[in-house]
């Protein structure tokens, strides 16, 4: 027999990540946490970067997941009231940004529908226009109980194509909203649309002692524009500071009074804060750059 048979040499050597993860797919494993393993050792050779790596683990994040786990509580809802006309409901859209908004009737438990803002396009730009009501044009709700499997709603959400449902309790009551930028976001990270890039860019004045603010504004930065003197050491951004001083998250309108600054939460999620309104009452303010 020949020495330089190459099973004999085969048979004990190690086999190559490539290998290994093919023998895992043909046999189907079960175990998530063996798959996870084999995503980190192919990060750690350089066979995938990142940011794949990353959105792997999400993807395998999401099959663990329930709709309770990511929606948006029921607290933080921005709805429309069935009753309110076009003209009451712009500045709650104006404020909020969002494409699609659940109009309820009385409280949030009644959900009549979903407004889609684009829908309203039509009657905006024509002085003839017949006036409209939101029973006439919102669309049919999607519901859904809190248990529904993420990875499955994702699924629906491509196959029916809506991109919003209302997560309800075991009781029927409305315990929050899931989109499918909520889903997406567990997978790929934070989706920043122009609105998000307009508001993290700067912080902007709205008013002569009332500014805009990003929560990822980086405390330095914010020190120097309003003359504050929070502990660079305690976090970095000023979202980190206010965070920490209400000791909870807190929910979009909840307010408090920091270094004679009042900040109001103006937009945040279950997770992290997104937006600030500091009103100024000391002086002087740093003015705004030309």
């Amino acid at each position: 027999m020949s020495d330089d048979n190459p099973h004999s040499s085969r048979g004990s050597a190690p086999k190559s990540w490539l290998e290994r993860i093919a023998g895992m797919f043909n046999a189907e494993p079960q175990d998530v946490s063996e798959l996870e393993n084999v995503i980190s050792e192919a990060a750690n050779n350089l066979l995938i970067d990142e940011d794949t790596k990353g959105m792997l683990h999400g993807v395998l994040d999401v099959s663990k997941m329930r709709a309770r786990d990511i929606m948006i509580p029921r607290s933080q809802m921005a709805t429309l009231d069935i009753e309110q006309s076009i003209t009451d409901i712009l500045p709650i859209l104006l404020e909020n940004n969002h494409s699609r908004y659940p109009v309820v009737n009385e409280d949030k438990d009644h959900i009549e529908g979903i407004l889609l803002v684009k829908d309203l396009l039509k009657f905006a730009f024509l002085p003839d226009a017949p006036q409209c009501h939101l029973r006439d044009i919102m669309r049919p709700a999607v519901i859904i109980p809190e248990s529904k499997r993420v990875d499955a709603l994702l699924k629906e959400f491509r196959q029916k194509r809506y991109h919003m449902a209302m997560v309800v309790d075991e009781y029927g009551g409305v315990s929050g909203l899931v989109t499918i930028e909520d889903i997406l976001e567990q997978i790929v990270g934070e989706i920043e649309d122009e609105h998000d890039d307009a508001e993290d860019a700067d912080i902007k004045k709205m008013a002569s002692n009332v500014f805009q603010v990003s929560a990822l504004t980086p405390l330095d930065e914010f020190n120097s524009h309003f003359g504050s003197h929070f502990n660079e050491e305690e976090a970095d951004t000023i979202g980190g500071i206010v965070l920490h001083a209400f000791g909870h998250m807190p929910e979009r309108g909840e307010t408090i009074e920091l270094d004679g600054l009042l900040f109001k939460v103006s937009k945040a999620n279950s997770r992290r804060l997104l937006q600030l309104q500091v009103i100024n009452g000391k002086a002087p303010v740093v003015s705004e750059p030309d």
